[in-house]
């Protein structure tokens, strides 16, 4: 099995890492624990935390231990990392009640039971932290010179508000969230995005100051789509993971209206399906592409919002947009319902064929204008040899190529021609007498 840095990188996670060579090493010889912090500032994740969220349950799929801790401490404070203004001051009731809700959320992506991983809370060791004693020993170890050099602070010092002295001090505090961690749990690596690459620095000279020992940092690019767009960010605004703030049904359309570009990229960094397969989507085109797409869109779904609202997001945009019989031959292994789902049996003309046919084996075009696709003989032969016939998924690649017994798929056939025009063939087993 390849390290989880070999599946990171390969999957695009990674824009930095600390020490490159002594983390792959300290990686490769052990579990190690691992964590990423997030922001309680709103009640909901959105879909810009989601490669944060992939990357802890990517180690945790290794055999590392991930810890999710939720900034209920560095919340009050604020992170002006990305910021040009300062965030507004959020009361200790909200920030509680925020992280409660984002810990439901982190639990569709990751497996806390049996402390196979952690959810944390900073509040814990940061609101009882006593101000002089914490300036004597931690605070001595930060040279203000080099924290005012972080892209975060340079940049909210070279704005019109300034860096208030509240938020200057976010860059100290995280790096103590690093040293509490690498103390009481033996965490020794932290990931984040770019913007926080000056954090996690901070904390990984801060452990080797007080401890003696060796910590690392992972950074991941920033996630933009091929147009330009932050990820996440609409025209209606952001794409939550709380239902109650992006239902799963318009959570599946934000990725199944995913630019073509994407659509491979998006695939390796927000599911789980095997690379080989999500390798072969760079070569679909057209309608193929547009299976793909409802694939990634079913799977992200499943993640977030489970497998049953994700087939049901699924059926619905069937219903509503037209059918999408999915072959096996595109990433075949996704759960996503192909032949034979709801949509197909509720939506599309079907007809009676008896078994024997299908032994003898039937001419492609003779089956698909008996079934109503076609007009005639001839427009069927037209149709198939320009490529626009399909049994099943499988795109038809001669006219009278044989439709046989070895096509059916429970017990019928899905025949489509062009883009939405769907016959089903119900299969009987009875023989004519």
């Amino acid at each position: 099995m390849p390290s989880v840095i070999d599946t990171l990188k390969e999957r695009g996670f990674i824009e930095q890492m600390t020490h490159d060579q002594e983390l792959v090493a300290y990686i490769q010889s052990e579990k190690v624990t691992c964590y990423i912090g997030f922001d309680p500032t709103a009640s909901s994740l959105h879909v810009g935390s989601l490669v944060p969220i992939m990357a802890l349950a990517q180690m945790q799929r290794h055999g590392h231990r991930p810890i999710a801790l939720v900034g209920g401490g560095t919340g009050l404070v604020g992170d002006p990392s990305g910021k040009t203004e300062m965030r507004q001051m959020l009361t200790i009731e909200q920030v509680n009640h925020n992280a409660e809700s984002i810990k439901k959320q982190l639990s569709r992506f990751i497996d806390f039971s049996d402390a196979k991983a952690l959810l944390l809370n900073n509040a814990e060791w940061l609101t009882t932290l006593a101000y002089i004693p914490f300036l004597r020993d931690i605070g001595r170890h930060f040279s203000v010179n080099r924290m005012i050099k972080a892209e975060s602070c340079r940049t909210r010092l070279e704005s019109e508000d300034g860096l208030s002295f509240i938020e200057f001090n976010y860059m100290v505090l995280q790096a103590y969230d690093f040293l509490e961690l690498f103390k009481a749990y033996g965490c020794g690596v932290q990931m984040g995005g770019s913007d926080q690459w000056g954090n996690i620095v901070a904390g990984i000279d801060l452990i080797r100051r007080i401890t003696g020992g060796s910590a690392y940092g992972i950074t991941f690019p920033l996630i933009t789509t091929s147009s330009g767009a932050k990820m996440g960010k609409t025209a209606a605004g952001a794409v939550w993971l709380d239902p109650a703030r992006t239902s799963a049904y318009d959570y599946y359309q934000f990725w199944i209206n995913t630019d073509d570009r994407d659509v491979a990229r998006f695939l390796a960094l927000f599911t789980f399906l095997p690379m080989d397969e999500i390798r072969d989507v760079a070569a679909l085109e057209g309608a193929d592409l547009n299976i793909a797409k409802a694939i990634l869109a079913f799977e992200v779904t499943c993640l977030a919002h489970g497998a049953g609202e994700a087939s049901k997001a699924f059926q619905a945009s069937s219903q509503m947009f037209g059918t999408r019989v999915i072959p096996e031959t595109i990433l075949p292994s996704s759960t996503i319902p192909r032949y034979g789902s709801t949509a197909v049996d509720d939506s599309v003309p079907s007809t009676d064929l008896p078994i024997e046919v299908l032994e003898d084996g039937i001419a492609a075009f003779k089956l698909f204008h008996q079934a109503g696709l076609a007009h005639s003989n001839g427009e069927a032969r037209r149709l198939l040899s320009q490529g626009g016939g399909y049994v099943n998924g499988r795109r038809i690649d001669a006219f009278d190529d044989l439709i046989t017994v070895n096509d059916i798929k429970d017990m019928s056939l899905i025949l489509r021609a062009g883009k939405k025009k769907f016959h089903k063939i119900v299969v009987q087993n009875k023989k004519s007498n």
